[in-house]
Protein backbone atom coordinates (compact mmCIF):
# COMPACT_ATOMS: atom_id res chain seq x y z
CA UNK A 1 0.00 0.00 0.00
CA UNK A 2 1.32 3.19 -1.21
CA UNK A 3 1.19 6.21 1.45
CA UNK A 4 -1.66 7.73 2.38
CA UNK A 5 -1.26 11.17 3.86
CA UNK A 6 -3.68 12.33 6.57
CA UNK A 7 -4.90 15.24 3.42
CA UNK A 8 -5.05 15.26 0.16
CA UNK A 9 -6.15 17.96 -2.06
CA UNK A 10 -5.49 16.78 -5.52
CA UNK A 11 -8.07 14.94 -5.88
CA UNK A 12 -10.77 17.52 -5.94
CA UNK A 13 -8.33 20.18 -7.69
CA UNK A 14 -8.36 17.67 -10.51
CA UNK A 15 -11.89 17.13 -10.47
CA UNK A 16 -12.34 20.80 -11.11
CA UNK A 17 -9.48 22.20 -12.91
CA UNK A 18 -10.67 23.48 -15.75
CA UNK A 19 -13.75 25.47 -13.78
CA UNK A 20 -10.74 26.82 -11.21
CA UNK A 21 -8.28 27.67 -14.67
CA UNK A 22 -11.14 29.54 -16.30
CA UNK A 23 -11.92 30.92 -13.12
CA UNK A 24 -8.44 32.18 -12.70
CA UNK A 25 -8.52 33.89 -16.30
CA UNK A 26 -11.14 35.50 -15.43
CA UNK A 27 -10.28 37.43 -12.91
CA UNK A 28 -6.88 37.88 -14.19
CA UNK A 29 -8.19 39.71 -17.50
CA UNK A 30 -10.45 41.54 -15.42
CA UNK A 31 -7.56 43.99 -14.19
CA UNK A 32 -9.48 44.36 -10.68
CA UNK A 33 -8.51 42.14 -7.91
CA UNK A 34 -9.76 43.80 -4.64
CA UNK A 35 -13.56 44.55 -4.09
CA UNK A 36 -14.99 43.54 -7.36
CA UNK A 37 -17.65 42.13 -8.96
CA UNK A 38 -16.36 38.18 -7.86
CA UNK A 39 -16.13 39.35 -4.51
CA UNK A 40 -19.94 40.09 -4.19
CA UNK A 41 -20.70 37.19 -6.12
CA UNK A 42 -19.40 35.07 -3.71
CA UNK A 43 -20.78 36.96 -0.81
CA UNK A 44 -24.20 36.43 -2.50
CA UNK A 45 -23.57 32.38 -2.95
CA UNK A 46 -22.45 32.11 0.33
CA UNK A 47 -25.11 33.85 1.82
CA UNK A 48 -27.59 32.19 0.17
CA UNK A 49 -26.15 28.42 1.00
CA UNK A 50 -25.63 29.22 4.66
CA UNK A 51 -29.36 31.01 4.64
CA UNK A 52 -28.40 34.48 6.26
CA UNK A 53 -28.69 37.56 4.88
CA UNK A 54 -25.97 38.72 4.55
CA UNK A 55 -22.06 37.37 4.12
CA UNK A 56 -19.09 39.53 3.89
CA UNK A 57 -15.69 38.28 2.85
CA UNK A 58 -12.74 38.79 4.60
CA UNK A 59 -8.97 37.78 4.81
CA UNK A 60 -9.30 34.44 6.93
CA UNK A 61 -11.20 32.75 10.16
CA UNK A 62 -9.57 34.65 12.93
CA UNK A 63 -10.33 37.90 11.23
CA UNK A 64 -13.66 37.17 10.95
CA UNK A 65 -13.90 36.15 14.82
CA UNK A 66 -11.99 38.84 15.42
CA UNK A 67 -14.49 41.71 13.21
CA UNK A 68 -17.31 40.01 14.51
CA UNK A 69 -16.47 40.75 18.60
CA UNK A 70 -15.41 44.18 17.53
CA UNK A 71 -18.70 44.87 15.31
CA UNK A 72 -20.75 43.93 18.16
CA UNK A 73 -18.30 46.59 20.60
CA UNK A 74 -16.87 43.71 22.70
CA UNK A 75 -13.34 45.12 24.26
CA UNK A 76 -11.92 45.95 27.28
CA UNK A 77 -13.27 44.60 30.34
CA UNK A 78 -15.89 42.32 28.70
CA UNK A 79 -15.64 38.63 29.05
CA UNK A 80 -16.58 35.82 26.29
CA UNK A 81 -17.37 32.40 26.80
CA UNK A 82 -15.82 29.90 24.98
CA UNK A 83 -14.98 26.41 25.14
CA UNK A 84 -11.68 25.09 26.35
CA UNK A 85 -11.46 22.52 23.88
CA UNK A 86 -11.04 24.51 20.57
CA UNK A 87 -8.50 25.58 18.07
CA UNK A 88 -6.49 28.84 19.80
CA UNK A 89 -8.15 31.27 16.97
CA UNK A 90 -11.23 31.28 18.92
CA UNK A 91 -8.92 32.31 22.11
CA UNK A 92 -6.88 34.93 19.54
CA UNK A 93 -10.06 36.39 18.26
CA UNK A 94 -11.22 37.22 21.74
CA UNK A 95 -7.87 38.61 22.90
CA UNK A 96 -7.26 40.68 20.40
CA UNK A 97 -10.15 42.99 20.85
CA UNK A 98 -9.30 43.42 24.72
CA UNK A 99 -11.80 41.22 26.00
CA UNK A 100 -11.15 38.25 28.28
CA UNK A 101 -11.86 34.76 27.62
CA UNK A 102 -13.75 32.24 30.14
CA UNK A 103 -13.57 28.43 29.76
CA UNK A 104 -16.17 26.15 29.42
CA UNK A 105 -15.58 22.44 30.07
CA UNK A 106 -16.60 20.34 26.53
CA UNK A 107 -18.75 17.36 26.65
CA UNK A 108 -16.40 14.30 26.98
CA UNK A 109 -18.66 12.52 23.99
CA UNK A 110 -19.30 14.78 21.37
CA UNK A 111 -16.40 17.12 22.16
CA UNK A 112 -18.39 20.29 21.88
CA UNK A 113 -19.16 23.45 24.51
CA UNK A 114 -21.62 21.62 27.38
CA UNK A 115 -24.20 23.91 27.44
CA UNK A 116 -25.42 22.91 30.97
CA UNK A 117 -21.96 24.71 32.22
CA UNK A 118 -22.42 28.18 30.46
CA UNK A 119 -24.59 29.61 32.96
CA UNK A 120 -22.46 28.91 35.88
CA UNK A 121 -20.03 31.42 34.48
CA UNK A 122 -21.75 34.00 33.33
CA UNK A 123 -21.11 37.12 34.96
CA UNK A 124 -21.76 41.15 34.79
CA UNK A 125 -18.94 41.02 32.28
CA UNK A 126 -19.89 38.46 30.18
CA UNK A 127 -21.13 40.23 26.55
CA UNK A 128 -21.46 36.81 24.42
CA UNK A 129 -21.13 33.58 23.85
CA UNK A 130 -18.78 31.84 21.12
CA UNK A 131 -20.04 28.32 20.40
CA UNK A 132 -17.26 26.44 18.04
CA UNK A 133 -18.50 23.72 16.61
CA UNK A 134 -15.51 21.84 16.40
CA UNK A 135 -14.37 18.90 14.03
CA UNK A 136 -17.56 19.77 11.68
CA UNK A 137 -20.27 18.68 14.35
CA UNK A 138 -23.06 21.30 15.28
CA UNK A 139 -23.01 22.34 19.17
CA UNK A 140 -26.39 21.93 20.75
CA UNK A 141 -27.69 25.58 20.12
CA UNK A 142 -31.02 25.87 20.77
CA UNK A 143 -29.87 25.25 24.18
CA UNK A 144 -27.06 27.94 23.95
CA UNK A 145 -29.67 30.73 22.16
CA UNK A 146 -32.23 30.22 25.07
CA UNK A 147 -29.22 30.80 27.32
CA UNK A 148 -28.02 33.64 25.51
CA UNK A 149 -31.58 35.81 25.33
CA UNK A 150 -32.33 34.89 29.00
CA UNK A 151 -29.06 37.23 29.65
CA UNK A 152 -29.06 39.53 27.02
CA UNK A 153 -25.91 38.22 25.49
CA UNK A 154 -24.70 37.63 21.96
CA UNK A 155 -24.03 34.89 19.79
CA UNK A 156 -20.75 34.58 17.63
CA UNK A 157 -20.45 31.34 16.24
CA UNK A 158 -17.12 30.02 15.04
CA UNK A 159 -18.07 28.42 12.52
CA UNK A 160 -14.65 27.33 10.64
CA UNK A 161 -14.86 23.73 10.55
CA UNK A 162 -18.74 23.43 10.00
CA UNK A 163 -19.83 24.74 6.59
CA UNK A 164 -22.75 22.96 5.44
CA UNK A 165 -23.87 21.47 9.42
CA UNK A 166 -26.51 22.20 11.10
CA UNK A 167 -28.98 21.45 14.32
CA UNK A 168 -32.35 20.92 14.25
CA UNK A 169 -32.57 21.89 10.72
CA UNK A 170 -30.78 25.18 11.04
CA UNK A 171 -27.45 25.68 9.22
CA UNK A 172 -24.50 26.57 11.18
CA UNK A 173 -23.07 30.00 10.81
CA UNK A 174 -26.97 31.39 11.02
CA UNK A 175 -28.07 31.29 15.13
CA UNK A 176 -25.29 33.88 15.58
CA UNK A 177 -25.68 37.62 16.04
CA UNK A 178 -22.08 37.68 14.10
CA UNK A 179 -20.30 34.23 12.86
CA UNK A 180 -16.93 33.41 11.85
CA UNK A 181 -15.73 31.16 9.02
CA UNK A 182 -12.97 30.12 7.75
CA UNK A 183 -11.92 29.04 3.82
CA UNK A 184 -7.89 27.55 5.09
CA UNK A 185 -7.16 25.58 2.05
CA UNK A 186 -7.69 22.47 4.00
CA UNK A 187 -11.13 23.24 5.36
CA UNK A 188 -14.34 21.39 3.58
CA UNK A 189 -14.82 24.40 1.68
CA UNK A 190 -11.21 25.91 0.86
CA UNK A 191 -10.20 28.22 -1.12
CA UNK A 192 -6.59 27.98 -2.47
CA UNK A 193 -5.18 30.37 0.20
CA UNK A 194 -6.27 32.13 3.14
CA UNK A 195 -9.51 33.23 3.10
CA UNK A 196 -12.89 33.68 5.39
CA UNK A 197 -16.34 35.04 6.01
CA UNK A 198 -18.56 36.68 8.37
CA UNK A 199 -22.41 35.69 8.09
CA UNK A 200 -25.40 37.56 9.73
CA UNK A 201 -28.85 38.61 9.97
CA UNK A 202 -28.09 42.11 10.53
CA UNK A 203 -27.73 44.99 8.00
CA UNK A 204 -26.05 46.95 10.67
CA UNK A 205 -23.44 45.00 11.91
CA UNK A 206 -22.61 43.56 7.95
CA UNK A 207 -22.03 47.38 6.63
CA UNK A 208 -19.57 47.90 10.20
CA UNK A 209 -17.92 44.63 9.03
CA UNK A 210 -17.53 45.88 5.24
CA UNK A 211 -16.08 49.00 7.04
CA UNK A 212 -14.00 47.85 9.81
CA UNK A 213 -12.31 45.13 7.22
CA UNK A 214 -11.22 48.36 5.06
CA UNK A 215 -9.56 50.40 6.87
CA UNK A 216 -13.06 51.35 8.61
CA UNK A 217 -13.96 53.33 5.28
CA UNK A 218 -17.46 52.74 4.46
CA UNK A 219 -16.99 54.52 1.05
CA UNK A 220 -13.79 55.50 -0.65
CA UNK A 221 -11.42 57.58 1.82
CA UNK A 222 -13.68 58.01 4.24
CA UNK A 223 -12.79 56.37 7.35
CA UNK A 224 -15.91 56.01 10.25
CA UNK A 225 -13.72 53.54 12.17
CA UNK A 226 -9.99 52.65 13.25
CA UNK A 227 -10.11 49.77 10.86
CA UNK A 228 -8.20 46.72 9.26
CA UNK A 229 -6.84 45.69 6.17
CA UNK A 230 -8.74 42.04 5.98
CA UNK A 231 -10.19 41.92 2.95
CA UNK A 232 -10.85 38.37 0.42
CA UNK A 233 -8.96 39.01 -2.64
CA UNK A 234 -11.09 38.74 -5.77
CA UNK A 235 -9.37 35.40 -6.83
CA UNK A 236 -10.03 33.55 -3.73
CA UNK A 237 -13.40 34.49 -4.42
CA UNK A 238 -13.67 33.23 -7.80
CA UNK A 239 -12.41 30.03 -6.43
CA UNK A 240 -14.36 29.59 -4.14
CA UNK A 241 -17.42 30.63 -6.30
CA UNK A 242 -16.56 27.52 -7.72
CA UNK A 243 -16.12 25.15 -4.84
CA UNK A 244 -19.08 26.11 -3.55
CA UNK A 245 -21.30 24.44 -6.16
CA UNK A 246 -19.68 21.06 -5.01
CA UNK A 247 -19.74 21.48 -1.51
CA UNK A 248 -23.10 19.31 -0.23
CA UNK A 249 -21.68 16.61 -2.72
CA UNK A 250 -18.41 16.72 -1.37
CA UNK A 251 -19.89 16.78 2.18
CA UNK A 252 -22.23 13.49 1.65
CA UNK A 253 -19.24 11.69 0.34
CA UNK A 254 -16.95 12.98 3.93
CA UNK A 255 -20.24 11.42 5.57
CA UNK A 256 -20.13 8.42 4.27
CA UNK A 257 -16.19 7.29 4.56
CA UNK A 258 -16.42 8.46 8.41
CA UNK A 259 -19.64 6.03 8.27
CA UNK A 260 -16.91 3.33 6.93
CA UNK A 261 -14.45 4.34 9.44
CA UNK A 262 -17.45 4.03 12.03
CA UNK A 263 -18.13 0.15 10.69
CA UNK A 264 -14.55 -0.97 10.01
CA UNK A 265 -13.30 0.13 13.35
CA UNK A 266 -16.60 -0.77 15.65
CA UNK A 267 -15.61 -3.18 18.57
CA UNK A 268 -11.83 -2.15 18.81
CA UNK A 269 -10.85 -0.23 22.42
CA UNK A 270 -11.15 3.15 20.44
CA UNK A 271 -13.68 5.66 21.06
CA UNK A 272 -15.14 6.68 17.77
CA UNK A 273 -16.94 10.12 17.00
CA UNK A 274 -20.69 10.21 18.75
CA UNK A 275 -23.11 12.27 16.43
CA UNK A 276 -25.58 15.06 19.28
CA UNK A 277 -28.97 13.59 18.18
CA UNK A 278 -30.09 16.47 16.86
CA UNK A 279 -26.89 17.85 15.74
CA UNK A 280 -25.44 17.04 11.83
CA UNK A 281 -21.30 16.45 11.79
CA UNK A 282 -20.14 17.41 8.05
CA UNK A 283 -16.56 15.59 9.30
CA UNK A 284 -14.16 18.39 8.44
CA UNK A 285 -12.05 16.03 10.87
CA UNK A 286 -12.18 12.15 11.65
CA UNK A 287 -11.57 12.12 15.58
CA UNK A 288 -11.02 9.43 17.87
CA UNK A 289 -9.56 8.50 21.54
CA UNK A 290 -7.37 6.13 22.78
CA UNK A 291 -4.93 5.82 26.08
CA UNK A 292 -2.27 4.72 23.47
CA UNK A 293 -2.51 7.85 21.22
CA UNK A 294 0.83 8.67 20.93
CA UNK A 295 2.04 4.67 20.15
CA UNK A 296 -0.86 4.37 17.88
CA UNK A 297 0.12 7.88 15.69
CA UNK A 298 3.98 6.24 15.77
CA UNK A 299 2.82 2.54 14.80
CA UNK A 300 0.34 4.25 11.79
CA UNK A 301 3.26 5.86 10.98
CA UNK A 302 5.41 3.35 10.53
CA UNK A 303 2.83 2.38 7.79
CA UNK A 304 2.68 4.69 5.91
CA UNK A 305 -0.39 6.33 7.68
CA UNK A 306 -0.45 10.24 8.19
CA UNK A 307 -2.20 11.62 11.47
CA UNK A 308 -2.70 14.50 13.10
CA UNK A 309 -3.50 15.65 16.67
CA UNK A 310 -6.53 17.97 17.20
CA UNK A 311 -4.94 19.66 19.52
CA UNK A 312 -1.89 18.84 21.23
CA UNK A 313 -2.25 21.78 23.42
CA UNK A 314 -5.38 23.45 24.85
CA UNK A 315 -5.32 26.97 24.50
CA UNK A 316 -5.29 27.41 28.65
CA UNK A 317 -2.06 25.66 28.31
CA UNK A 318 -0.17 27.88 25.84
CA UNK A 319 2.14 30.00 26.78
CA UNK A 320 0.36 33.03 25.15
CA UNK A 321 -2.55 32.71 27.65
CA UNK A 322 -0.12 31.70 30.54
CA UNK A 323 -1.15 35.42 32.03
CA UNK A 324 -4.62 34.20 32.57
CA UNK A 325 -3.08 32.37 35.30
CA UNK A 326 -4.29 28.69 34.52
CA UNK A 327 -2.20 25.74 35.33
CA UNK A 328 -2.30 21.63 34.38
CA UNK A 329 -5.51 20.08 36.11
CA UNK A 330 -7.98 23.13 35.82
CA UNK A 331 -9.86 21.69 32.42
CA UNK A 332 -9.42 18.35 33.05
CA UNK A 333 -11.96 16.97 30.49
CA UNK A 334 -10.37 19.13 27.68
CA UNK A 335 -6.96 18.04 28.90
CA UNK A 336 -7.64 14.57 28.48
CA UNK A 337 -9.37 14.91 24.94
CA UNK A 338 -6.22 16.42 23.99
CA UNK A 339 -3.84 13.78 25.59
CA UNK A 340 -5.91 11.02 23.56
CA UNK A 341 -6.94 12.26 20.58
CA UNK A 342 -6.02 11.20 17.12
CA UNK A 343 -7.38 12.16 13.58
CA UNK A 344 -7.37 10.05 10.88
CA UNK A 345 -7.44 10.98 7.01
CA UNK A 346 -10.49 11.69 5.54
CA UNK A 347 -10.76 13.40 2.44
CA UNK A 348 -12.60 13.49 -0.53
CA UNK A 349 -11.62 11.25 -2.30
CA UNK A 350 -9.82 8.54 -0.14
CA UNK A 351 -10.87 4.92 -1.87
CA UNK A 352 -11.94 2.17 -0.02
CA UNK A 353 -9.51 0.10 -0.65
CA UNK A 354 -7.14 3.27 1.41
CA UNK A 355 -9.77 3.16 4.51
CA UNK A 356 -9.51 -0.87 4.55
CA UNK A 357 -6.03 -0.59 5.16
CA UNK A 358 -6.14 2.62 7.78
CA UNK A 359 -8.80 0.30 9.89
CA UNK A 360 -6.59 -2.71 9.35
CA UNK A 361 -3.76 -1.48 10.38
CA UNK A 362 -5.36 0.01 13.28
CA UNK A 363 -6.80 -3.25 14.28
CA UNK A 364 -3.31 -4.90 14.07
CA UNK A 365 -2.34 -2.13 16.72
CA UNK A 366 -5.16 -3.54 18.64
CA UNK A 367 -5.39 -7.03 18.33
CA UNK A 368 -1.68 -8.29 17.56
Amino acid sequence: MNNIPFLKLSTIHEQIRSEMQEAFIEVYNSNWYILGSKLEEFETDYAEYNKTNYCIGVSNGLDALMLSLEALEIGKNDEVIVPSNTYIASVLAITRVGATPVFVEPKNDTYNINPDLIEEKITKKTKAIMPVHLYGQACEMEKIVKIAKANDLFIVEDNAQAHGSSYNGKLTGSFGHANGVSFYPGKNLGALGDAGAVTTDNKELSDKIKALRNYGSPKKYTNTYMGYNCRLDEIQAAFLSVKLKYLNAWTLERKQIALNYNQMLEGLDLKLPKVEEKSDHVFHLYVVRTEQRDELKNYLHKKGIGTLIHYPIPPHLQKVYKYLGFKKGDFPITEDISNTSLSLPLWVGINNEQIEYITDCIKQFFNG
